[in-house]
């Protein structure tokens, strides 16, 4: 027989809805009882029949059945009125009341009743406002009314980003968006690596290839050109990128870069058209970023005019070398020049791999490096030589050669300024690889982003879901990264500008802009695709929406063209040369004159009326974040060199104050490169006319800017540049530009304009 289910008293109506609250986890707490036990003791307003009726429904060892809850749960929600605003559960508890027992009602003491359930309530930590939409059917909030918008125009932005080469990325986005770029799975390593290179003969024959040659070897003279295509294509497949780079980048720019007129009209032509591939054949086992120390010798034979190429010992070996293990027919070759038994440093030369066929010749041994965590389309391998004879022409002689005489010969005095301008030579590695990353970066956030912006999860209840953007927590996640992506897309069209329209004097700065970059842009690629991997949950896990692929591709780039700690290395030494300069320039007023300077910088850096400013007009002003930004990387720069000088002075040996210090140089070259892509991302914006392009990108940068500035806000709080309620002030504005931004965050990834048929997410789509 059925158990019949009791009705509530007419007293108990009122705490109706609290009641079904605390029980809306399925159990009553030891605290929650002893509360409601001490409000009965407490009110006189509850008749003998509440007073049972409560406290039989209170009991922890029998609590409501289903039946019972849907009961109260449909007496609520009956008594509703959808229009109206409940401050407390109590107040919907009244109109139960008046609904189901109105006589009663009438004579009820409402007013007194509501306040003191106000003070259960707050016992019970039930916040009613809150509570009180639970019964509601339908109500709006900010969380579920706001959405994507379209504050401005979406291919106008496109036509910011892409500039001056927006036709030619035009050309090669619709280029690879063609049936047959479509993805490959690349499980089976021999049939992938073969599509790859029948890509790369794809874009070789629509000159794309040849495009950073000279004219009169079938190129058109465009190294823009090159790092375009380049960063272009890394919206398809990274392995074609690596392999395109190989192949026309290192393997030919070497060629064009280090040799003269002979190699160019000997080797150009079919490097470009990629009938002839090859390798870039610097890194060694035991000596990857350390160039200097390279083991592989080419000793020159004076009688015979020739060069023997020897590998020493196994750890001699040339690795990771890419097109090596199935397709490069010859390499250039770094190895230390040998003559007459005196070693005359890094030089490099043109060594045959293969012959017509394909086959590996004679004193030539090739292995495999096999399948990798990416980029599994790029056939690298380890090449050793066993005594192999080259003719002296191989020599690449731009900077080093041997006259007829037999001697060593070079236009640069300096053993030490020939080396790096040898391989300075080959800065746009440097370039192009960050660009790249860029360019998977992007492809992660569209990804991610739109996604975000259709799947729903949870929500007021009585409401449809809430897109996971609309969470503060996921825009903390993602937003972030979307602004300091673009803040390195105008960082990376700074450097390659300075690149491409370099001076000889202002080679070496060059070189330390593209080495903290490429160091930069990658770390932030890094970190990026992970972010959008997990903001993705299963469905980023799925090789089907392409992040496993974006990820593990792009991973080795934090190590490609030189692992990014070291690099940070070179960057910090730069940067204390030209601080050095600048006081070797000085006289004794200028030195006064600077100090002074200094002396009213930090005066007004640290006025407490800046450091305790929480105004909003202040912590958005570009000036105060430049200020900050300078502000840090003078400070470290300052602190680095003296106490480089200090170790120095105490009599340590130069190498171990260097390695003593690098923890504090690796910083000095971060926050130098942070600096100058915050005042990249301002310039543009100044440059940028359109009233709605420039408040998007304000608000960008405001974001890139000020999340910086938090995430050091230890050091700034150390150095006293802001006080305890300026850093909780600026965490605060940080979560609001996250807020004000989502609404543009779709038209901001769409900006970027990446053909669907890239993407190739079912997510994204």
């Amino acid at each position: 027989m059925e158990k019949k289910l009791s009705q509530p008293t007419h007293g108990s109506l009122v705490l109706l809805p609290t009641l079904y609250k605390v029980w809306s986890d399925a159990n009553i707490t030891n605290n929650e009882h002893k509360a409601f036990q001490s409000f009965f003791n407490k009110v006189d307003w509850l008749s003998k029949e509440d007073r049972e009726y409560l406290t039989n429904k209170l009991d922890p060892e029998s609590p409501p059945s289903r039946e019972e809850l849907e009961m109260w749960w449909q007496t609520i929600k009956s008594a509703i009125a959808e229009e109206k605003s409940y401050p407390h559960l109590s107040s919907i508890g009244v109109d139960i009341l008046k609904k189901n027992a109105p006589i009663f009602a009438e004579t009820f003491p409402v007013e007194k009743a509501e306040i003191e359930l106000g003070k259960l309530e707050n016992q019970l930590g039930i916040i009613g406002k809150s509570a009180a939409l639970t019964f509601k059917s339908i109500h709006s909030n900010i969380s579920t009314s706001y959405e994507t918008q379209t504050a401005f125009a979406t291919e106008k932005l496109t036509y910011l980003l892409d500039g001056k080469r927006k036709p030619l990325i035009d050309e090669v986005k619709s280029f690879i968006s063609k049936k047959e770029f479509d993805y490959v799975d690349p499980g089976n390593l021999r049939e992938y690596r073969e599509q790859v290179l029948l890509w790369c003969k794809m874009l070789a024959d629509k000159g794309y290839g040849s495009i950073g040659f000279p004219k009169e070897y079938g190129g058109a003279d465009d190294m823009e050109g090159y790092f375009t295509v380049m960063e272009t294509l890394s919206y398809r497949d990274l392995s074609t990128v690596i392999k395109f780079g190989v192949q026309f980048g290192l393997w030919g720019m070497s060629v064009f870069s280090l040799g003269t007129k002979k190699h160019h009209e000997k080797y150009l032509k079919d490097i470009g058209s990629l009938q002839l591939p090859g390798c870039f054949a610097m890194t060694e086992t035991n000596h990857g970023s350390n160039v200097r120390g390279i083991e592989t010798t080419a000793t020159y034979n004076h009688k015979e005019k020739t060069f023997t190429i020897h590998t020493p010992h196994i750890n001699a070996r040339k690795e990771y070398i890419g097109n090596a293990a199935l397709h490069g027919k010859m390499a250039t070759v770094f190895a230390k020049l040998i003559i007459d038994g005196k070693d005359y440093g890094v030089s490099t030369f043109i060594v045959p791999l293969r012959n017509e066929e394909g086959k590996t010749l004679p004193g030539i041994s090739i292995t495999d490096c096999g399948r990798k965590m990416g980029l599994n389309g790029v056939d690298n391998g380890l090449i050793s030589f066993d005594s192999i004879t080259i003719p002296k022409e191989n020599m690449l002689d731009r900077f080093s050669s041997v006259d007829e005489k037999g001697n060593f010969q070079s236009p640069i005095a300096s053993d030490n300024k020939r080396f790096f301008t040898m391989l300075g030579t080959l800065v746009g590695g440097r370039i192009g690889i960050p660009r790249s990353a860029l360019a998977a970066s992007k492809s992660g956030l569209t990804i991610a982003i739109r996604y975000a912006d259709k799947r729903r999860q949870f929500g007021p209840d009585g409401t449809a879901e809430v897109p996971i953007l609309n969470y503060r927590m996921h825009q903390r996640r993602m937003l972030p990264l979307l602004a300091k992506t673009y803040a390195c897309h105008f960082a990376m069209e700074y450097v390659t500008d300075r690149f491409l329209n370099r001076k000889e004097e202002e080679m070496q700065e060059i070189e330390a802009l593209a080495a903290g970059l490429k160091s930069y842009v990658t770390w932030h690629n890094t970190e990026t695709l992970q972010e959008c991997r997990e903001a993705c949950g299963g469905k980023g896990f799925l090789s089907e929406n392409r992040i496993d692929a974006l990820k593990n591709d792009s991973d080795v780039y934090t190590t490609f063209e030189g692992d990014n700690t070291v690099l940070l290395q070179l960057v910090a030494k730069s940067r204390l040369s030209a601080y050095k300069e600048q006081f070797e320039n000085m006289n004794l007023f200028t030195i006064i004159d600077y100090v002074v300077a200094k002396a009213k910088t930090s005066l007004t850096e640290k006025n407490l009326i800046i450091t305790r400013n929480k105004g909003e007009a202040h912590l958005l002003d570009s000036e105060f974040h430049m200020n900050a930004f300078y502000y840090r990387e003078n400070s470290i720069l300052n602190s680095a060199a003296n106490r480089l000088k200090r170790l120095m002075s105490e009599g340590m040996d130069p190498f171990d104050a260097v390695n003593v210090a690098q923890h504090h140089l690796y910083t000095l070259s971060l926050a130098f490169i942070e600096r100058v892509v915050l005042e990249k991302f301002i310039e543009k914006i100044e440059q940028t006319s359109d009233p709605e392009l420039k408040q998007v990108l304000k608000q960008l940068c405001d974001l890139y800017a000020l999340h910086q500035i938090e995430k050091h806000n230890g050091w700034y709080l150390e150095q006293g540049y802001m006080e305890g309620g300026k850093s909780k002030a600026i965490r605060k504005m940080v979560n609001q530009l996250c807020w004000d931004i989502r609404k543009d965050a779709v038209p901001l990834v769409n900006a970027f304009n990446i053909p669907d048929a890239c993407l190739a997410a079912p997510i994204a789509i």
